[in-house]
């Protein structure tokens, strides 16, 4: 047998995700609406072949039977009718004209939308006027007028319902159109060669179609409605065919005396209006990318803590304005849980500078949201651990106290101040909104103390640049206006997650220099998060290296520099050119980190250290003590070394 023979093809890993099914059926409110609606629809299809009484012969002697009674269920109408069988058929006939209505609407609509959103100009122009036109007119007064038109039917009652409604899709999907015609990928596929027919229906329109789907699931509910209007003002279903809005109308003059016969119709235009906008709530979150995590509700304002193991808290007094102690953050898609930190413990001093060092995916930020309860919920949730500010754990106060400390005590500067700044409001009034969230102080005071802020920053010319909005500004002027936000409030400890990852090197060494003269100056202690150690020696005092949700190596910044104990940290110290040693070689990390939904038994860097045994795929590998430092390793560098 060859060796090509014995090679065993992995097969891909199916993926944990939930289908958009299940992730539908995890909507309990959408769920409620595809059983009530899965119901009707079956009960419709199924009318022909039930034992149904023919739902137009009348019989006057067995007018107005109350439901119950033998051989009509709900009873009969003012003709001796039966009401159940009249009910079904009706229900098919709505049902058909509305999903008829709203596929034209849907398919005309969009086609506009998608024109004219796509080649703008007078094209734009042309077709929205021609929508406006019809939109100046309120859209059930122009159904009438159509059905005048035409005359009364329920054919011509169908027309005029999807006419009425193509505009609504047409507004919708142009201006999404408007917003993809010029993107980077739009712009690549016309390079390629492609026609314009080619580049708005296999471009543009797969991003538009989850937005007509959408727009379609929200209105069929509303189509039905519209043909039960026109119906019941006898401009829809003619006798003696039955719709539920013509069966509402028959009933509108027995409403005192028999009820039920128009209450009947009306429950199920209620059930289907309400099961269709619950599936509609539904499938918006299903093909909404934000939301597919595995879950169907909105992240909360803090990270659902749901704590599996507590620690205890310290009881001795510190001089730490941070405890972290064995936090635990994972996140659960699907049938997969994402262990994304893994038992973290840090302490930050008072006026201390703490970084926090490892590859991307590490668990670095995520470590940082958790202390602030940002993470999203679903499908984060913290699952173990302390964190302590001034003797109260973060995670066991409500939320009003934890509002306060956020900006307040603790604060923080993400890694992309573009996404972070508001775009619609100027810095200075931004700026002014974190100092007024925490002070009672008016909106002129708060401009004043905006602008100092941005003197202090070093930003020049402030009072202009105040009111500048965050596009006018350069990569590091913004930067150094999230500096200065999460100054506003004379915060105890500042988190800065990677602040200098997207500015060049010169502006990146201004920031650092800004960053650490301020931290003396205001006495805050701060944790930096990167993945540059050549950042870490500029301005830390100690540093803890991260791998894999945990921490590996933590002691302070000349020790680990000069002589890493960690083989992780060795290379990613290898990793940092120095300049005025051209001749250094710089060598990449072998191989990729594990992912944390699959984390391997023992150390998790064994599949990359240079120096693993047998014993280190094995057991808890716990953080040990080796003179001023921990470490995270059987076999530590500096025994060798030393």
């Amino acid at each position: 047998m060859t060796a090509a023979s014995d090679t065993v093809v992995a097969k891909p890993a199916k993926s944990a995700r939930p289908s958009s099914f299940r992730l539908l059926t995890n909507n309990r409110l959408a769920a409620l609406g595809l059983i009530v609606l899965g119901i009707v629809v079956a009960l419709a299809l199924l009318t022909p072949i039930l034992p149904l009484d023919n739902p137009d012969v009348t019989d006057p002697a067995d007018r107005l039977l109350p439901p119950g009674t033998a051989g009509h269920l709900l009873g009969t109408d003012h003709l001796g009718r039966d009401i159940l069988s009249r009910l079904l058929w009706g229900t098919r006939v709505s049902l058909a004209v509305g999903l008829s209505a709203t596929l034209i609407a849907a398919f005309f609509g969009s086609l506009i939308g998608l024109v004219a959103g796509y080649f703008g100009g007078r094209t734009d122009a042309l077709l929205m006027r021609s929508i406006d036109m019809l939109m100046a007119f309120p859209y059930i007064l122009l159904a009438l007028g159509i059905v005048a038109v035409l005359g009364p039917g329920l054919l011509n009652a169908l027309y005029a319902i999807a006419v009425v409604n193509i505009p609504f899709f047409a507004r919708n999907i142009r201006g999404v159109t408007r917003g993809l015609a010029h993107r980077e990928f739009v712009d690549a596929a016309r390079l390629s060669g492609k026609g314009h027919a080619g580049v708005l229906f296999t471009e543009v329109l797969p991003n538009v179609l989850p937005v007509i789907v959408i727009t379609m699931s929200s209105t069929v509910g509303w189509m039905i409605l519209e043909t039960a209007g026109l119906s019941f003002l006898g401009l829809g279903v003619q006798p003696p065919q039955a719709d539920l809005g013509s069966m509402l109308g028959e009933g509108r003059k027995l409403l005192f005396n028999a009820p039920f016969v128009s209450v009947i119709p009306g429950l199920m235009i209620f059930a289907l209006v309400m099961s269709i906008n619950l599936i509609g709530d539904g499938v918006r979150d299903v093909l909404d990318p934000r939301l597919r995590s595995g879950a169907l509700a909105r992240p909360s304002a803090r990270t659902r803590v749901d704590r599996r193991e507590v620690p205890a808290m310290p009881d001795r007094e510190t001089d730490d304005a941070l405890d972290v102690i064995d936090l635990k953050t994972e996140f659960t898609v699907g049938s997969s849980v994402y262990r994304a930190v893994g038992g973290v413990s840090l302490d930050l001093k008072d006026k201390e500078c703490l970084g926090l060092v490892g590859e991307s995916g590490s668990g670095k930020s995520v470590t940082a949201m958790s202390v602030l309860g940002l993470v999203a919920t679903p499908p984060g949730a913290i699952v173990g651990g302390r964190v302590v500010v001034d003797g109260a754990d973060l995670l066991e106060v409500s939320d009003e106290t934890l509002r306060g400390l956020r900006g307040g005590k603790i604060s923080m500067i993400f890694q992309d101040p573009l996404s972070t700044l508001h775009p619609l409001f100027t810095v200075g009034d931004q700026i002014a909104e974190a100092i007024r969230s925490h002070h009672p102080v008016g909106h002129a005071e708060a401009w004043k103390r905006s602008v100092a802020l941005l003197e202090l920053v070093r930003i020049p010319n402030a009072r202009e640049r105040a009111s500048s909005y965050p596009h006018e500004l350069s990569g590091g002027m913004r930067q150094r206006v999230c500096i200065a936000m999460a100054l506003a409030n004379d915060s105890d400890v500042l988190i800065a997650d990677e602040p200098t990852t997207a500015l060049d090197v010169t502006v990146q060494a201004q920031v650092l220099r800004l960053l650490d003269d301020l931290r003396r100056e205001k006495g805050a202690a701060v944790l930096f998060i990167t993945h540059d150690f050549g950042v870490v020696s500029e301005i830390c005092d100690r540093v803890a290296v991260m791998y894999a949700g945990r921490i590996v190596e933590l002691g302070t910044t000349d020790d680990v520099l000069s002589r890493p104990a960690h083989p992780y940290t060795r290379k990613l110290i290898d990793c940092v050119p120095i300049l005025g040693d051209p001749d250094r070689r710089l060598d990449a990390i072998e191989g990729l980190p594990p992912t944390v939904n699959r984390l391997p038994p023992g150390c998790a860097f064994a599949d990359r250290c240079p120096r693993v045994r047998d014993d280190c795929r094995a057991g808890e590998i716990a953080l040990a003590d080796i003179g001023d430092r921990q470490v995270r390793c059987l076999y530590p560098l500096v025994e060798t070394e030393e």
